[in-house]
């Protein structure tokens, strides 16, 4: 397969290269991604150093975006703009990249005649649950905050595409991630950071948001099902069967690392915030045979692990150094197309 992946720098499409290339081998990439802040090639760096993957820096708004899809066999589709505090502040990249951005894709999918594509979204889109109950591929969509409106509104567009132009798209709708290569800025990554750094631990209002958290490795398996078995047209949940309140994680990342709870700083809440999200992937389960394999507590601690493991990358990431490793090591390699 000659698999196109935007995005593909970014926390879940990068490890999804990885997966890829371990479970995959035969398989050719090429990873397309605008390299914002979010995107950083370090987390591709294995796999770019082996050669084993291609790598063009481009925007997915771009009309350019067509000459790399020529000949692809399938696209998956990670990029986009996800942070929702970002988004509460100017979502106006939000509708750029989330909505117009999936729109151009679409088109350059059409005419490229790609016959395979995986929008990947988030559960965010169903909105907030109460106190019982789960999300289905059926629930209504809701969303509350920018972001997920945009991905809402991207998801649709896929479907829409679907049912009048018989786009061969699947879409996937996940619950939060965590592992490797995530930007600090997202709650896990942000509160190893801090409690590694002996720094105060910002948690919104009294931490009683509810998550439902699943490990970025069983996203990618549940990913990979999708793009070879999963059904055109259709919306798969997926989901770690793990709900936490903020506050209970917070607590056993400080507890993993030797910290004192009383780094703990409860701080305003977010504007519409989201109480709870909890995820039905029986779908999934039931058509792909999938099952998220990693369990919470083991999960977390690999996380931990990897963090101070690679605290080069962390400090470079925090600091913005890590946005001129693209211009001092690959600007050559980098495959570029004339717009």
């Amino acid at each position: 397969m000659k698999l196109l992946i935007t995005g593909g720098a970014g926390f879940i499409g990068s490890n999804f290269v990885h997966h890829t290339l371990a479970k995959h081998p035969e398989w050719q990439l090429t990873v397309l991604d605008k390299l914002t802040y979010a995107g950083n090639l370090k987390n591709l760096e294995p796999a770019l150093q082996q050669g084993r993957c291609e790598f063009v820096q481009m925007d997915i708004c771009d009309r350019g975006v067509l000459e790399p899809l020529r000949g692809c066999d399938a696209v998956i589709h990670f990029a986009a703009e996800s942070h929702v505090d970002r988004s509460i502040e100017d979502a106006a990249a939000f509708v750029q990249t989330n909505v117009d951005g999936t729109h151009n894709l679409i088109q350059a999918c059409r005419e490229a005649h790609v016959p395979r594509f995986v929008h990947v979204s988030t559960d965010e889109v169903y909105g907030s649950l109460g106190d019982e109950g789960h999300f289905t591929e059926e629930s209504p969509l809701q969303p509350n905050s920018p972001y997920a409106a945009t991905k809402a509104a991207s998801d649709l567009l896929v479907l829409a595409y679907v049912h009048t132009h018989r786009f061969p798209a699947v879409v996937t709708r996940c619950s939060n991630n965590y592992g490797p290569y995530q930007f600090p800025e997202k709650f896990i990554p942000l509160m190893v950071a801090q409690a590694m750094a002996g720094e105060r631990l910002p948690v919104y209002g009294a931490g009683l948001n509810v998550r439902d958290w699943i490990h970025v490795s069983d996203h990618c398996s549940a990913l990979d099902a999708v793009l070879q078995h999963g059904r055109e047209g259709e919306v798969y949940n997926i989901g770690g069967g793990c709900e936490m309140r903020n506050i209970e994680v917070a607590k056993l990342i400080l507890r993993a690392l030797g910290r004192s709870e009383g780094l703990i700083q409860f701080v305003t809440d977010r504007p519409g915030h989201d109480l709870r999200y909890a995820i039905n992937c029986e779908k999934t389960s039931r058509e792909l045979g999938w099952q998220p394999a990693v369990q919470f507590d083991d999960g977390l601690a690999q996380t931990i692990t990897w963090y101070r493991d690679n605290q080069p990358w962390l400090d470079e990431v925090r600091s913005g150094q890590y946005r001129d490793y693209f211009q001092k090591h690959y600007v050559q390699r980098a495959q570029t197309f004339a717009q």
